[in-house]
């Protein structure tokens, strides 16, 4: 009778850790992405917002965690919340300094006398 009570535990922590694996971290993982795409904003990107309005950000006012962007050939300027952000359209570079590192099939990290040889 044990047995057959802890199999079935076994079975529901399966079920609830590949709920977690499947949904709930990544999830977590866009949230995070999405609020560092938020934080790095600059003055001059081109965003569009979760409502599809297309501006370019003249100010951010992170005291009221907003942006005040200015959207066609009017310069009509508009204040949102950060959080109604849905991309930031600005292709940015990204300054490669060091070469990725070279690991093994185990994770670890090679010598260079390894390979070289």
């Amino acid at each position: 009778m044990n047995l057959g009570l802890f199999g079935m535990l076994a079975i529901y922590a399966v079920i609830i850790g590949l709920v977690y694996l499947f949904l709930l971290r990544p999830n977590s993982k866009k949230k995070k992405e999405e609020a560092q795409m938020r934080n790095n904003l600059e003055i001059g990107d081109e965003i569009t917002t979760i409502g599809g309005i297309v501006g370019r950000v003249v100010a951010i006012k992170d005291e009221e965690d907003a942006i005040i962007i200015e959207t066609g050939s009017d310069r009509v300027k508009m204040k949102f919340r950060k959080w109604c952000i849905s991309s930031v359209d600005t292709v940015k570079e990204t300054a490669q300094t060091a070469a990725p590192e070279k690991k093994s099939f185990f994770g670890k990290k090679k010598n260079q006398e390894d390979i070289n040889a």
